[in-house]
């Protein structure tokens, strides 16, 4: 076990988001990787990180434990209970998303006190902090910006927004009135990722998971029915450029940032435009339209699209894939291959 030896803690560590962000820190090798989940750590995550540890963010036995025996520089937490869950149990998703970030806000402080360094902060947000009343507002507001339109009509989005503000205030103001000036402790950095489709996860009944569902489907030849209507849309973004961008944002010139929040996107289609396209890879592909109303509710409202400007501008955020590429080089190989191998 590590000995005060300086780390990375990765929360989350097993999604498909800490997967991509543990093999490029790896590659990286500035620090050792810190990898939490309440789950076994993948085998083929073992050998890229130094500590692994089995456990709850609401423990706090194991927050005790990071404190007396890691030096954290560099806080990733990536650990949340999603959207579609969320609003099933919203009470256990509050707990879990809120009161488990200002347990790591908490500990960051700490960190950050012990060895007299800011402690970087980086937290995936979510377009569901977005709240638009209608569809008509919707397609008026075009590309919204960070300001705009923060009203979530979900808990998921609730709670993200929340925290959000919580990390602002451990970054700004925290303990303001304090004599001891130690408000600085804590760097905090977020993005709010639009949908995310990975080539390697399957999809598991998210909000925004209709358009992977349509090619898992396809390349295993079972039909399926879209719980959206054809012409919804929103922003999307290869999982690539996710990773990609917190690394970005975690390496930014602190003098640069002038938000401690993002949008980013890479393309926003319809529902029925991603459906073109699997239908063109996949001819034999049956998809039909079945919208549920309480989903498509969600769904409508978000934006059609975000505004990134902020991003690009500090710190140079430009996605690799746009619609026509993260389908053919990155979604439609790598789905078909899973399926041949099953």
């Amino acid at each position: 076990m590590l000995s005060r030896r300086p780390v990375i803690l990765i929360t989350g560590a097993n999604g498909e988001m800490g997967h991509g962000l543990i093999h490029q820190l790896a590659k990286e090798g500035q620090y050792d990787l810190l990898a939490i989940d309440i789950k076994e750590l993948d085998e083929s995550l073992i050998p890229l990180t130094a500590a692994r540890i089995v456990g709850d963010i609401l423990d706090q036995r194991l927050l005790e434990r990071l404190v007396s025996e890691f030096e954290i520089h560099t806080i990733f937490h990536l650990a949340a209970l999603l959207s579609t869950r969320s609003e099933f149990s919203p009470e256990t998703a509050h707990e879990v998303n809120v009161k488990g970030t200002l347990n790591l806000l908490k500990l960051a402080v700490e960190q950050s006190r012990w060895h007299g360094k800011k402690v970087k902060f980086l937290f995936p947000s979510s377009i569901a902090i977005y709240g638009l009343p209608d569809l008509a507002t919707k397609r008026q507001a075009g590309r919204v910006k960070e300001n705009e339109w923060n009203l979530p009509t979900t808990m998921y989005g609730c709670n993200k927004l929340y925290c959000e503000q919580l990390g602002r205030y451990y970054a700004r103001h925290y303990r303001q009135l304090a004599e001891v000036d130690d408000k600085k402790g804590v760097d905090f950095r977020s993005i709010r990722f639009p949908g995310l489709v990975s080539a390697f996860t399957v999809p598991s009944g998210g909000t925004s998971d209709y358009a992977p569902e349509m090619i898992h489907a396809a390349a295993k030849g079972e039909a399926y029915s879209s719980f959206v209507r054809p012409d919804s849309r929103i922003s999307f973004m290869a999982m690539p450029d996710a990773i990609t961008a917190l690394m970005q944002l975690r390496n930014a010139d602190p003098s640069r940032l002038t938000s401690h929040v993002y949008n980013i996107a890479a393309f926003n289609p319809s529902a029925e435009e991603f459906a073109t396209l699997v239908r063109g890879a996949f001819p034999k592909a049956d998809i039909s339209w079945n919208p549920d109303l309480r989903r498509q509710g969600i769904v409508d409202s978000w934006p059609e699209d975000v505004d990134d400007t902020l991003a690009r501008r500090d710190f140079d955020f430009m996605p690799a894939y746009d619609l026509k590429r993260a389908f053919e080089e990155y979604l439609l190989p790598n789905i078909r291959q899973r399926y041949l191998r099953s």
